[in-house]
């Protein structure tokens, strides 16, 4: 399911499937997309930061387009105990293998992966990025 923005609109909610990952997309080269997760952010419940929250940045292989600050990034996901993760979306490789990672990541959040947690996989995705 997709939403431009959060909080989601209330007089669905008894349809609403149960939520096991928020994936924010940040487009580098909007600041209004930033500032758009930023607001959204508010609207999450704190037990989605114990690794059900990720942060999917696009456009990166045209850095010299950014209006996005890299630090800004990188602060959200420290913020909010939440992985970065980069993709180029016009790059069929790219987004093929962003794609695996994403639903390997939902695999783990809804509890399919025996012996694995999301909050266990966040941890260990932070301290990879620290390597």
């Amino acid at each position: 399911h997709l939403a431009t923005s959060l909080p989601l609109p209330s007089e669905r909610d008894h349809l609403r499937p149960r939520i096991d990952l928020i994936a924010f997309m940040i487009d580098i080269k909007s600041k209004y997309s930033l500032k758009n997760v930023e607001a959204s952010l508010a609207h999450v419940d704190a037990s989605f930061f114990l690794g059900k929250v990720c942060f999917l940045v696009t456009g990166v292989g045209r850095v010299n387009y950014c209006s996005v600050e890299m630090n800004a990034i990188w602060k959200l996901g420290e913020v909010y105990c939440s992985p970065v993760l980069f993709c180029e979306l016009e790059l069929e490789g790219i987004r093929v293998a962003t794609a695996q990672r994403l639903l390997r990541m939902l695999q783990i959040c809804a509890g399919h992966v025996p012996g694995v947690s999301a909050l266990s996989f966040g941890s260990l995705m932070r301290n990879s990025a620290d390597d």
